[in-house]
């Protein structure tokens, strides 16, 4: 009787593989070799699964962002303006293990897109998404009256990224100086000055 395969399942390994290998190892380090070694299969069955080693890191990416995403939607649940925002705001911080994991994938992403356009047009089109809604929470706060009306909300959304990206990296190269008590302190002072 044929093995029965279940090839979603076997993406998702891969997948998993690739992330743990970038987070322990760093994207450098992520060769098709060391990511089918760490899912126990051949180079031969990531090559069934995927294209080539980009669309192993792209596709890892990805589903990284959808399950950040589905977190979000759920804790969000029916919270609107500032609260909904405080909500998004610190779902991206580095504040528990697995998300410091997400953190140190996306941050290992940085530098490679630097260099690759297509990872580069993937993350430009993550970070629009997360951008928008931001922008979209900040609109809900000022007109529930929740926030002040004396900045503009496209440079307060790119301020409040810019202070997500920002504390997220110095949490992760100083986690001593910069725990989760000292993120959450952080951000929520931030919101509490809008």
């Amino acid at each position: 009787m044929p093995k029965i395969v279940d090839h979603d399942e076997r993406r998702r390994e891969v997948l998993s593989a690739a992330s743990t290998v970038i987070v322990r190892d760093g994207i450098d380090a992520a060769t098709s070799r060391a990511i089918a070694k760490e899912a126990g299969y051949s180079n031969g069955v990531l090559a069934h699964y995927f294209a080539d080693k980009d669309d192993i890191l792209l596709s890892a990416l990805r589903d990284s962002h959808r399950r950040i995403r589905a977190r979000i939607t759920e804790r969000v649940g029916a919270a609107r303006g500032l609260a909904a925002l405080r909500e998004v705001l610190m779902d991206n911080l580095p504040l528990d293990a697995e998300r410091a994991q997400e953190t140190r994938l996306e941050v290992s992403f940085w530098s490679r897109s630097l260099a690759v356009e297509r990872l580069a047009e993937v993350q430009r089109a993550e970070a629009a998404e997360l951008r928008a809604a931001v922008r979209h929470l900040l609109e809900e706060a000022r007109v529930a009256g929740e926030i002040r009306a004396d900045e503009g909300l496209d440079d307060l959304t790119e301020r409040l990224l810019a202070l997500v990206d920002g504390l997220s990296l110095r949490s992760l190269l100083y986690p001593d100086r910069l725990g989760r008590a000292e993120l959450e302190r952080i951000m929520t002072t931030t919101l509490e000055a809008l």
